[in-house]
């Protein structure tokens, strides 16, 4: 019965896992894939300005995106911590504090883009020409910078839930493998976006090059997770990984 019991939470635990972070994958593509690179001209006030005014439905519909997945966040976070708890209970908790440190970052960004919403709403509330616009893409450009420290946070929950998921005896080895390279990929992005803001092109190029295994990782985890977590007897370390003891 108690094997049983366990069983059901850590199923439990790997859908709502798998559910929220398939959801903020979708979510992040539409509201930063698509919306934000849309609305958003890089070095031009006027455009961004201007496209901000003509679609502030669409922008309001990214800020409740990014909401969704805020909440997403905190839910994963919460749930992994119990999926991971048997395999190591000090690294579980970890990862979910680093998480949600990630969760509490990326709502002070989102912040920013409520902020330049407001002033896109009081266009003639600055006199000085074109102060207003900068104010818009200087709010836009907070938004980048708060979350990509975020992102360095993140990348390290991501390194907390590789190792477990090596350590983890049903798990697959690569699920971890995955999530190590995603985690070495956002912290190196993200340093290097908040450390050399002028080396920007030569950032993005490394980020399209790890894009791939960057996304794979978190993904890779939430389909097992859907299809396969929970399933088997409870999961427990493996003795493989006796040194994370």
């Amino acid at each position: 019965m108690e094997h049983t019991t366990k069983n059901t939470a850590q199923r439990g635990a790997a859908v709502a896992a798998g559910i929220s972070l398939l959801i903020m994958a979708a979510a992040a593509a539409l509201c930063y894939g698509w919306i934000h690179g849309t609305i958003v001209i890089p070095d031009d006030p006027a455009a961004t300005a201007a496209n901000l005014r003509s679609s502030s439905a669409l922008f309001k519909a990214e800020i409740f995106g990014w909401l969704v997945i805020l909440i997403c966040d905190a839910a994963a976070a919460w749930a992994l911590y119990l999926f991971f708890e048997p395999v190591h209970r000090g690294l579980s908790l970890l990862g979910a504090w680093l998480r949600l440190a990630y969760t509490a970052m990326l709502g002070t960004a989102v912040a920013a883009l409520a902020a330049a919403l407001l002033l896109s709403d009081r266009s003639g509330a600055l006199s000085a020409p074109g102060l207003n616009d900068s104010l818009i893409l200087l709010s836009l450009d907070l938004f980048d910078f708060v979350w990509s420290i975020g992102l360095v946070v993140f990348g390290l929950h991501l390194l907390t839930l590789g190792l477990l998921a090596l350590r983890a005896a049903s798990l697959p080895r690569w699920i971890g493998f995955l999530l190590l390279l995603a985690s070495v990929g956002y912290v190196a992005v993200h340093s290097l976006r908040i450390l050399l803001p002028e080396g920007n092109d030569a950032v993005s190029l490394l980020e399209t090059i790890l894009a791939a295994p960057m996304a794979a990782g978190e993904l890779g985890l939430a389909l097992w997770l859907l299809a396969r977590g929970g399933r088997q007897p409870a999961l427990q370390a493996s003795t493989r990984s006796e040194a994370f003891s």
